[in-house]
């Protein structure tokens, strides 16, 4: 599930993000798992496809580094135009590469965010602070809270390295708990921000398209992401 075809932090960057954002620095330890908050206090993203539409509820409070990256670059319009670029029935659909505007490109899965560009966080122990997406447009990992990657969950997609994910996130359509951070049985680490509410059926359809090498044949855009503040 990773969002490029290299590693993005070398380990004198990784020193760097830590010093200088502080945000990798959010504590590792499980927490327990926090009930999802509702979606009359978390944002709600509507995700318009040439599939169908369906609502996901980000969960700014419980996640609020990832879903602030995720509700910054869904306002700026950079989802918009993106085709779903990796299916498989039965597991999950990944979406988020600037390349897959291309449906067919070749770089589709491995890119991200341009390096340099920033978003605010909004809540936490973080919250007001400017942070900077860097080494391939990445973000640091938030593993602060034990969500697991069940059905109809949002997850990142990273390359496995530490601090690699950036815009590239997973829709899950099984219970996929081996693909979770605090699972010490895997190496994944994916940590989840956000679940289907409404229009998860269209989810599943994307998921059982026919495929080549795991990319659609009937290419699916989402031609745009639109965030609700206090749905």
């Amino acid at each position: 599930l990773g969002c490029r075809t290299a590693g993005c932090v070398d380990k004198e960057s990784l020193l760097e993000l830590l010093e200088t954002q502080g945000a990798a620095a959010l504590s590792q330890a499980a927490q327990g798992v926090p009930a999802a908050g509702s979606p009359s206090t978390n944002p709600v993203a509507i995700f318009d496809t040439t599939k169908g539409v369906f609502k996901v509820e980000i969960f700014l409070k419980e996640m609020p580094l990832t879903a602030s990256n995720f509700i910054t670059l869904a306002k700026e319009g950079f989802y918009d135009g993106i085709h779903f670029h990796r299916v498989i029935p039965l597991f999950m659909v990944q979406f988020g590469c600037p390349y897959a505007r291309d449906p067919r490109s070749p770089r589709a899965g491995t890119g991200g965010p341009e390096d340099g560009t920033t978003f605010q966080v909004r809540g936490g122990a973080y919250a007001g602070k400017t942070i900077s997406r860097i080494n391939g447009g990445c973000i640091p990992d938030e593993f602060t809270q034990e969500i697991s990657n069940t059905r109809g969950t949002l997850s990142m997609a990273n390359t496995g390295a530490p601090n690699s994910g950036g815009s590239q996130f997973f829709i899950n359509v099984n219970d996929n708990t081996q693909l979770d951070w605090f699972n010490k049985e895997t190496d994944s680490n994916h940590p989840v921000f956000g679940r289907v509410i409404a229009g998860y059926n269209v989810v599943v359809l994307i998921s059982r398209l026919p495929t080549q090498a795991e990319n659609p044949k009937e290419p699916v855009m989402v031609k745009s992401v639109r965030i609700l503040e206090g749905e």
